[in-house]
């Protein structure tokens, strides 16, 4: 059954006072008793009020309230962006509306008009592709926008990512100093600078070390586990001729994981596994998977206080922020030169 609102008009009718009383008494006025202000605000209470927030925002010009378009959902290391982002705009006093542009072009667009329709102060986006900010730049133009997970170059806006090419050499020059020598990248994928990135750094360390790059490219726009599982067999079901392979992420480490399982194939002391990201899953007991680190919260924490500099000083230089990633060191790699060795 439809309720109906309760405005401020109702809220006077019931104390018997008039509108401007109401709304000094909610907006903590001095122009009213103390009295008269406790006993509208128990009235309010009990009936269900609550303050047209649209209405303050057209006079306030402010809705307190950021979006955030993340390009996949079911990705953990996007999960958790995306909570301590939510963390860092509630801590400032913002709400978030969430958006998932599924990796789509179309959605993403979409989203943009929605959040910009909806009066946002600000939009965070983890892009879809590497042609987003020309396709959104007339939707952002006049909203305070900040691009994260992404390296946009020149183009003029603000953005906040890591430096995913030194990652991807540190874990390669890692896994050389555990004497692998046939090391193979697992997951490759074309589009977005950040991964491009990524897959260079790993090849030019290797042409640096004096090793062969390889790479086994992941087909789909979106990383499910299922798929990445179905590519890792296919690898295995060849001839093994590797001993190690650097994921391209955690998740995609993980499909690896669970396929060499299926194929009898033991991490480490068969072959030894690298991640990227550093989800929450990796540290779990049974799969210490070794990777390199995003950190996310930092990520989270620069990207908000970036984009809430844009909203109180809309003139603000566009910045792009680059942060360090770092090795973290579990079960999952093992120098080949000891067998029995395990990295600690």
């Amino acid at each position: 059954m439809w309720v109906k609102r309760v405005t401020i008009k109702d809220v006077a009718r019931a104390a018997g006072v008039s509108y401007t009383t109401v709304s000094r008494a909610l907006s903590g006025s001095s122009d009213i008793g103390e009295e008269t202000r406790k006993r509208i605000l128990q009235i309010s209470q009990e009936m269900g009020y609550s303050p047209n927030t649209v209405a303050r925002s057209l006079v306030a010009q402010e809705t307190k309230t950021i979006g955030l378009i993340i390009s996949n959902i079911t990705s953990p290391f996007t999960s958790e962006v995306t909570w301590y982002i939510e963390e860092q705009a509630w801590l400032h006093g913002y709400s978030l509306i969430l958006c998932n542009s599924c990796s789509s072009v179309e959605k993403e667009q979409a989203a943009v008009e929605l959040l910009t329709s909806r009066q946002v102060d600000g939009i965070i986006i983890h892009p879809a592709d590497d042609q987003s900010f020309d396709r959104l730049f007339p939707y952002i133009s006049t909203t305070p926008t900040v691009f994260i997970n992404e390296d946009m170059g020149d183009l003029p806006t603000s953005y906040v990512t890591i430096d995913n090419y030194k990652g991807a050499w540190m874990g390669t020059e890692y896994l050389y100093s555990l004497g692998h020598r046939e090391i193979v990248y697992f997951g490759r994928r074309h589009g977005k600078r950040s991964r491009m990135m990524r897959a260079q750094g790993y090849s030019d360390a290797c042409k640096h070390f004096g090793l062969t790059p390889r790479f086994i490219d992941y087909p789909y726009p979106i990383s499910t586990s299922q798929q990445v599982c179905d590519l890792a067999r296919q690898m295995f079901s060849k001839e093994q001729n590797f001993t190690a392979v650097f994921a391209n992420t955690d998740l995609m480490a993980l499909g690896v994981l669970q396929a060499a399982d299926a194929f009898g194939i033991r991490v480490p002391e068969d072959i030894s596994l690298l991640g990227f990201n550093n989800i929450v899953f990796s540290a779990l007991p049974k799969i210490n998977l070794t990777t390199i680190e995003q950190p996310k919260q930092a990520i989270a924490a620069t990207a908000v206080a970036m984009l809430l500099e844009r909203i109180k000083f809309p003139k603000t230089e566009n910045k792009g922020r680059v942060l360090a990633p770092s090795l973290v060191i579990r079960d999952s790699c093992r120098r080949i030169d000891l067998p029995s060795q395990r990295t600690v």
